[in-house]
């Protein structure tokens, strides 16, 4: 940042009075411009025990298969965005969605949050972000074409707690973890 988007003068970079951070401040306005992490909400879709993987049509990660998922929009909540990006990404609605994962990733900057839920119907098709949208069952899933750590981690974690609960009534748990530098080379 170079100019405050207050009043368009120089911006400085320090820890203001009572902060313990570097900041961007404007010194002519003092207006602090906070720079906080960025949440991406999506779904994990399913039916029948299969899944729905949107294969993507844009940047970053053009032509790997992920869950429909993007940046929240302001005035929404986790859920409301969660399913408007699964809308926007593979036209599908989902029933009863629940959190799933909720995944920070502090060397990006973001919090990545999932929700579980079946779909309503199968007339789902890929949106203008997505290249194709299909149902995988557990052994089809491209794993070594999925677009982020914070997919292939959702994916492994529901199919691992769908084989714990299949005899029981009971439902998914949440998760919440961080994914760190070092642990993406262990996904």
């Amino acid at each position: 940042m170079k100019f405050c988007s207050e009043c368009a003068q120089p911006i400085s970079h320090l820890v203001p009075e009572g902060d313990n951070r570097m900041r961007f401040v404007c010194l002519h306005c003092d207006t602090v411009h906070y720079q906080n992490p960025r949440i991406v909400a999506g779904t994990l879709p399913t039916y029948k025990g299969q899944v729905l993987l949107c294969k993507r049509a844009i940047e970053p990660r053009k032509g790997y298969w992920t869950l429909p998922a993007g940046f929240m929009e302001n005035g929404e909540t986790t859920e409301q965005g969660a399913l408007r990006e699964t809308l926007e990404e593979a036209n599908a609605r989902i029933i009863h969605p629940h959190l799933y994962t909720m995944i920070a990733v502090p060397h990006i900057s973001q919090v990545h949050i999932f929700f579980h839920g079946e779909l309503a119907d199968l007339d789902f098709f890929a949106g203008v972000e997505s290249q194709e949208v299909q149902l995988f069952n557990e052994q089809d899933i491209p794993w070594q074409e999925l677009a982020f750590p914070t997919v292939s981690t959702t994916l492994r974690r529901f199919f691992s707690d769908r084989k714990a609960t299949e005899t029981q009534s009971v439902p998914l748990p949440t998760h919440v973890f961080d994914i760190l530098p070092q642990d993406r080379l262990k996904l």
